[in-house]
This record gives C-alpha cells, structure tokens and sequence, in this order.
C-alpha cells in the first residue's frame, strides 16, 4: 500500500531541509486531499528524497509536522516506543521517587522534541494532565492515554484541549478526564510548598512547571531582603523568597484569581507575603512609587508580550520599559531576575533590552546568572520554537 507523500517546491527554500520539523502550506507543491488531514504522511525534496515520515493537516498553515526521518506508521508501536523514549529521558534527569518521597512534578512529554508533535504532557504527582494541539494525535488521544495509565500507574489523566490554537487545526476545546469525573481543586505539594491547584480549569496545565529551578535560584538572593514578585501568579517566586527569609515580600499581578490563589497558597504555607491586583506598569509608573523605599530584589516574570512575530517590535518596547522602571526601584546593589517566555523573543534582543533599559536607568548592571527552561523541557537544536524561556538575574548597582 502507498503511503500519501508531499513534495517540496523547487523555488522555495524550506527550513525543513536543515533539520527543522516542519513544512509549510506554501513549501509544497500541492496539498493532499482531505482524508490525508490528521495521517502519517511521507515528505520528499524536489530531488524526490525522502525528508521522513510526519502528521498532515491541510487544514493548518503548519501542513506537515516531522515524526521521525525513516518510513514510519503512526500506530500503537510509533506511540508507544515515542513514549518509552521520553519517559526514559525523564527518568536518567531526575531518577525513580523512592517510597514516601515528595510527589514527582515534572514535564514529562515535551511535543517535538519527544518526538510526538503537539502533545504535552505534565505530571504533578499521581495525576497526568495532557494538552493535545494536533489533529493526528487527537484521533490518538485514547491510546495515548491507555500507555500512559500503563506506564505510569496514574490515579488520573486530565486532557486539557482547551487552547485556542487548537483551532488553528480545526479542533474543538474540550477538557474531560480519563475517567469521566471531575477533578476537583486540591493542594498539591510542589518543591516542599503547598499550591491550591485547579488542574481541570487553572491556566495551561495548572502551574507553570518550567520555572521550577529559577524560583529556588532567586530565593538565594533573598534572605533579609525586600522583595517585589512582578507578575506574581499563584506566587511561587514570592513563597520561596519567603521561605528564604526575605523581610517583606510584595506580589502584583492583575489577575484577581491568580491574587486570590497566591493569598490562599501564602496561608496554607505560613508565609510572610503580600498580594495585591495591580497593572504591574501602572503600579511602577504611579507618582508615589517615587517617594516608597527601595527594593532590594524585584522578579519579572511577565505572560509573553510576543504571541506573534508581527508582535515582537510592541514587544520589546514593553520589555524595556518593564526592566527600566524596575530598574529604577532597585535599592543599589539590588537583584533584578528578568523572564521572557516569548519565543519569538531571541537571547540578543533580551540582553538588548536590557543593556538600553541599563543605558536609560544610568545604572551599572552585571550579569550574575543566566536562566533557562528546564532540561524536562528539552530544545530541539534544530527547531527555534522549542526554546522559548530565557531570562537572566542581574546585580544593579
């Protein structure tokens, strides 16, 4: 039996042929009919050699996306060693939970760089959320959930398919449970810390597991300090500032429900943090900031101001003024740890922002870390928008 096969233009110069997993609509010669939409197809060059075996939706400007480089079906077999293959990855960073050890929190499949394009997957302890983006794997997303109930022994399988990009493949929003039953909120233990987490309605799959190593970082600098969580979410970064002896910890963020959860997180721990819905802009650019102390350590961890390329120009303009008020309400000596999770958002352009933001504030500024996303969260050299978290912490003197 033949297998449907794309053929690259001979005019266009496709990243793909440097490695990069996918193919573009205007790449090809002709799209595939229909009923291709959600298989495996194959993917040749102009000079008609084979670029691999990947899933196809003409539905989507992303018309092809790399499964692996040899003929391949997408099948129980395919799933099931693509699994094992990340799985076993997890397993060599963080090795097994010994018996009464703290739940394992942890990215467990990262979409094309295991191998499994579109489906992520994040472990909080004996529950399982997946997000499923693409049209293939959706038609998948049973047996998906079968090997991982098999290999993992979950008490439950959340799928979050709730993501607007989904309908950029033609895909419902939808979220249920494995079983059918609702997953109420619970506290979950997460690094020695309690979160009151809504893993079936909270944002993306209910926390922000990727800046897991960067909250312990910064918590380093903040023992007798006062600390400013910008952004502050579910208030992580402000818990661990707190936990490390900061002498007052403040956390913004406009979002009431993120304020609300932060608060709840702060009781349930004991600690000494406060929580406030502002605009973190408006709040830095208020007339009676002018007058407040100095802090010693302010976190920026804004949402991607870059949800598109077009958006990046608008982008580093907030970036800079972002980093430059903060900047300027840095006692001298301070600590400014800076995030972006916009990945059309390179490192150059980051330490460009930073250096003008510097330049305007005239303050001398040194790098004393880099940061970067996990390695449960794993880059494909060959593809830009697998690595989309960076960020540095800085002394400003």
């Amino acid at each position: 039996m033949s297998v449907p096969s794309l053929k690259l233009k001979s005019n266009v110069s496709a990243r793909v042929l440097g490695g990069h997993p996918w193919v573009f609509a205007n790449e090809v010669e002709s799209l595939l009919p229909a009923d291709c939409d959600g298989e495996a197809v194959e993917c040749r060059d102009r000079a008609n050699r084979l670029l691999g075996t990947g899933i196809y939706n003409g539905r989507s400007q992303i018309v092809w996306r790399r499964l692996t480089r040899e003929r391949a079906v997408l099948d129980a077999n395919y799933l099931r060693g693509a699994l094992q293959r990340a799985l076993a990855r997890r397993l060599r960073l963080s090795g097994a939970a010994a018996p009464g050890e703290t739940p394992i929190v942890r990215r467990l499949v990262w979409s094309e760089s295991d191998e499994l394009p579109g489906v992520v997957v994040d472990q909080f302890g004996e529950v399982l959320v997946v997000q499923i983006q693409t049209m293939a794997m959706e038609r998948h997303s049973a047996l998906l959930g079968d090997l991982l109930a098999e290999f993992q022994s979950p008490t439950e399988i959340i799928f979050r398919n709730d993501a607007p990009i989904r309908r950029l493949e033609g895909l419902p929003l939808e979220v249920h449970t494995r079983s059918g039953k609702d997953w109420a909120p619970r506290w979950v233990e997460i690094d020695s810390l309690d979160y009151w987490l809504d893993l079936q309605g909270g944002q993306k799959t209910g926390f922000y597991l990727d800046q897991r190593p960067q909250h312990a970082a910064v918590a380093r600098y903040c023992s007798g300090q006062r600390v400013l969580d910008a952004f502050c979410n579910q208030g992580p970064f402000a818990l661990h500032a707190a936990r490390a002896g900061a002498t007052e910890v403040l956390g913004l963020d406009s979002a009431e429900d993120a304020v609300d959860a932060a608060r709840r997180n702060a009781e349930r721990n004991r600690a000494r943090a406060d929580f406030v819905v502002a605009n973190v802009f408006d709040w830095f650019n208020a007339p009676q900031r002018k007058d407040e102390p100095a802090w010693d350590v302010i976190i920026l961890d804004p949402p991607p101001f870059a949800k598109s390329k077009s958006a990046l120009e608008g982008a580093l303009r907030g970036y800079k003024e972002i980093n430059l008020r903060a900047m300027q309400r840095l006692a001298p000596g301070g600590v400014l740890a800076t995030y972006t999770c916009s990945y059309h958002m390179h490192d150059a352009e980051l330490r460009q922002v930073l250096a003008e933001a510097a330049a305007d504030a005239r303050r001398r500024v040194t790098v004393l870390e880099w940061a970067h996303q996990p390695s449960d969260h794993p880059v494909l050299t060959t593809m830009p928008e697998s690595e989309y978290l960076r960020g540095y912490i800085l002394r400003v003197e």
